[in-house]
């Protein structure tokens, strides 16, 4: 059974709304909704490989090797979301933040669930890797600042790019957030909206060499290894919860290049605590009721793609 374009530019148009947000990742999209495997192996076909594709069947064995059915209607759906509904999620950003926090809280801890219940039956040693990914997700956005040390503008865009785009491709990592901590996220998101083709191309490339060595390596892991694998992307998710979680006070931070607060630590607290403390409403039925939103709407997503890849094996064996 064929795919339906629109389904799949509204998953990737999915992906790019939250990528724009900083603590939610495109990857946990493209999990919940069925997509996360697809894509993996998709990207990885960029290669050599499709030279000789090319030159053996021409472009319409190309267009077979590169899954190009899947992939252009999903970077249409995440370019589009990226200008457009991004600009919604970073207004939100600023007016409601508890509100989308809420929502983004629920999402990703659902998706935390779903990806629990995917892989293998659970192990024992499948312990380490889920200590793994969340010692990394604690780790990294407190080592992104020194990429600003390389010095050099062009090489810190690049290598932001690198960075973004591979913690895009993981559950629970977020590139936004990646990007704020590094000091960066103005920047990026400023070139996009004015279209500052110097930073955008820069960015891409790093984004494309971010692309061609991670996806290869995710889908190696993710053949060879599945259920450690999946562990691992658990623990990015799980990791990555505390950063949502919309009642804090920031403790500690540093100021960026640009003048920007970069954000390194908080406390995280209950909502009579944050309302005490900053004299503001917790805003806690609101908050609480798109927690249960952002949840019900993961599991709705992952019904509908169980079913759909349950119909697709089905039409496949009849065959």
């Amino acid at each position: 059974m064929k795919r339906k374009s629109l389904g799949i530019f509204l998953k990737g148009a999915g992906m790019g709304a939250a990528d724009a947000v900083p603590g939610v990742s495109g990857g946990t999209i493209a999990f919940i909704t069925g997509i996360y495997e697809e894509l993996i192996n998709t990207i990885k076909q960029f290669g050599p490989g499709a030279l000789v594709a090319l030159y053996r069947g021409g472009f319409k064995a190309l267009a077979i090797h590169l899954n190009l059915a899947f992939l252009i209607p999903l970077l249409a759906g995440v370019a589009i979301s990226l200008v457009s509904v991004a600009h919604l999620a970073l207004w939100l950003m600023e007016a409601h933040p508890l509100l989308l926090d809420g929502f983004f809280f629920g999402l990703v801890a659902a998706s935390a669930l779903v990806v629990g219940q995917a892989g293998d039956r659970w192990r024992i040693w499948y312990i380490l890797p889920l200590l793994v990914g969340l010692f990394l997700a604690h780790m990294l956005p407190g080592l992104m600042p020194l990429v600003l040390m390389l010095g050099n503008e062009a090489m810190v865009i690049m290598v932001a790019g690198c960075i973004a785009i591979s913690a895009m491709l993981l559950p629970g990592v977020s590139g936004s957030f990646l990007l704020l901590t590094m000091g960066l996220y103005g920047t990026i998101m400023g070139a996009i909206r004015s279209f500052d083709i110097t930073i955008i191309a820069l960015f891409g490339v790093g984004c494309v060499v971010g692309l061609a060595l991670f996806s290869r390596l995710l889908s190696w892991l993710l053949k060879r290894h599945h259920g450690f694998t999946l562990q691992l992307l658990l623990g990015f998710i799980v990791g990555s919860l505390p950063i949502l979680w919309p009642w804090r006070e920031l403790l500690r931070y540093q100021i960026g290049p640009e003048g920007q607060m970069i954000p390194l630590a908080y406390r995280y607290l209950l909502p009579d605590d944050y309302t005490m403390l900053t004299g503001a409403s917790a805003q806690v039925m609101g908050v609480v009721a798109l927690m249960v939103l952002g949840a019900l709407l993961v599991v709705l997503l992952n019904r509908r793609s169980a079913r759909t890849i349950t119909t697709h094996s089905t039409d496949t064996a009849q065959r």
